[in-house]
């Protein structure tokens, strides 16, 4: 008996099907995952009519993408279905790095107090996706069909058509905007005739979710080398329904579907977990360690988010916390250009950005790849080494790679950015996602990023004229001020927040609709204020990559 029960989908009815005319939408997601959901919701948000298109009659099986990052919780935050994620996920910080049977050390992930959001949340994609289409069920401007399969797609230079496939028949749509968010098997890539390039690792990894009712804490725990699997390296997390995600490294000659067997995979699990441990196995799959990414994320009208864009190794959850940050970026963007505020340039901001954080994301993974499965005798010995030192030296933890866990993307190159001007300290450089702190918002507890995200927000640490309040409100797009001190629209009594954006008073901070920072200043100045919207909005920022 499996820990989760599938929703069976039948083919969606649409008004295409009773033989009428091919509809037209403001955007057509293709793909019902994770990324295409949250894109759908936050278009719905915007006010875009969507539709999303997925051949599956159900929701995608296995745990697969388990690991959410803070930065992902605090967008779902924004979407509305941060609450629901948290409440069912396990959430952790901690993690234990073995070498044999013995402990190295530990770490902890979110060291410093007074965020909202745990480091991270261990919760199986099919609940993600489960409350996900919830959300998606609450927006009229969502028209989610299921069992609808693309098979066919064209562009021209006002609408992209797609033609798709349904056990009930044929039939055609258009749209001005498509988003491919149909997985690494893109369809929507095939039909396109692009490429999918990168790096293959010679390693595959087993899957192993198993139920088991034990008290162990919810921690992330690595071995290098433990007895139990024949010096090969193991990792281990807990989720939610008592369901556990134990991948074993199995070396580059194993035989995928053999390796998945029942009778192949439990002697594994009897040797690491003990001969009378009570488990039930839910679900096995074989991956094989692999970076690749398109050359382009955008293609004229049609853009690629998540796996479809993108595909990274596993150890690091860096595949679909970086789907989100994909769509994060997108939305408002798309949002402003399809409204004229902003011209259609801004859309390649998408690709000069988000190719970036894939290009971190590959960085990261590839060099885990390497430490957990060092291919080159020498590289062995270095490795071997570092572990050795890590049992006493705090230097060689530092070296030790079993993951480098997902972080936010910082486009600290972004064309979009305006350049600091005078000297400031800490992390809230331009292109920096906005860290979250306590505050208080007429008289109760509240955080920060609750008041941030949606639309163009100034930040200020001093009250702002009413008359320059007014002169941003009428900007294009419009530029909201929310200012913190003593009296003003929100309190920073612990004064965390002006510790984490380096404020004096004055200092005012440019934050874009995605809560990332376009510009700041020691000062205020309507001007320079309205300088930097320019900017962020693709007016005046020089020259983008031309998205063909």
């Amino acid at each position: 008996m499996g820990a989760f029960t599938y929703p069976h989908f039948e083919c969606s009815n649409c008004p295409e099907l009773g033989g009428g005319a091919p509809g037209h939408y403001d955007v057509a997601i293709v793909g019902a995952g994770p990324v295409g959901l949250v894109a759908a919701v936050d278009l719905a948000l915007a006010g875009v009519k969507v539709v999303v298109l997925d051949g599956k009659a159900s929701l995608s099986d296995g745990s697969r993408a388990i690991c959410w990052a803070k930065r992902t919780l605090e967008i779902c935050d924004r979407i509305g279905v941060g609450d629901r994620l948290v409440a069912k996920g396990v959430t952790w910080h901690q993690g234990k790095v073995y070498l044999g049977d013995q402990q190295l050390y530990e770490f902890d992930l979110l060291p410093e107090p007074d965020h909202k959001r745990p480091a991270f949340i261990n919760l199986q994609q099919y609940h993600f996706e489960d409350m996900m289409v919830a959300r998606a069920r609450e927006f009229p401007s969502i028209d989610l069909r299921w069992r609808h399969r693309v098979a066919g797609q064209s562009q021209t230079y006002d609408r992209v058509a797609l033609a798709v496939e349904t056990p009930k028949g044929n039939y055609s749509i258009t749209a001005d905007w498509v988003l491919a968010a149909d997985g690494v098997r893109s369809t929507v890539r095939r039909l396109m005739g692009l490429e999918f390039e990168g790096q293959v690792f010679r390693d595959r990894f087993l899957i192993a979710d198993i139920i088991m009712k034990t008290d162990m804490p919810a921690i992330r725990r690595f071995w290098f080398n433990p007895s139990f699997h024949d010096g090969q390296s193991t990792l281990m997390h807990r989720q939610a329904d008592h369901v556990w995600r134990i991948d074993f490294q199995l070396g580059w000659d194993a035989d995928p579907e053999l390796e998945k067997q029942p009778d192949r995979v439990a002697p594994r699990l009897e040797r690491m977990l003990g001969a009378d441990a009570d488990f039930e196995i839910e679900w096995t799959s074989v991956y094989t360690f692999t970076c690749r990414r398109m050359d382009r994320f955008r293609h004229g009208r049609v853009f690629f988010v998540g796996d479809s864009a993108h595909v990274i190794s596993p150890y690091g959850a860096r595949g679909g916390n970086g789907g989100v940050q994909d769509v994060d970026n997108l939305v408002w963007k798309l949002k402003l250009v399809m409204d004229g505020v902003a011209p259609e340039c801004l859309l390649d901001s998408y690709d000069s950005e988000r190719i970036a954080g894939a290009e971190e994301n590959m960085l990261h993974s590839t060099r885990s790849t390497d430490f957990i499965t060092p291919k080159t005798p020498t590289s062995r010995a270095f490795r071997d080494a570092v572990l050795e030192l890590a049992r006493d030296h705090e230097f060689a933890r530092r070296l030790v790679n079993s993951g480098r866990l997902s972080t936010p993307a910082t486009y600290t190159r972004s064309p979009l950015n305006t350049e600091d001007g005078e000297a400031f300290a800490g992390a809230m450089v331009p292109g920096a996602p906005a860290a979250d702190a306590p505050v208080h918002h007429e008289g109760t507890d509240d955080w920060l990023l609750h008041h941030l995200g949606g639309g163009f927000t100034l930040l200020s640490f001093a009250q702002v004229p009413k008359d320059a309040a007014g002169a941003l409100a009428a900007l294009s797009p419009p530029v909201a001020t929310l200012e913190i001190g003593a009296g003003l629209d929100l309190e920073d009594d612990e004064g965390v927040v002006a510790d984490r954006y380096d404020a004096q008073p004055d200092t005012c901070y440019l934050l874009r609709p995605d809560q990332h920072v376009a510009a700041r200043w020691r000062d205020f100045d309507v001007h320079a204020v309205s300088a930097a919207l320019d900017r962020a909005v693709g007016r005046g920022a020089g020259t983008f990559h031309k998205a063909g």
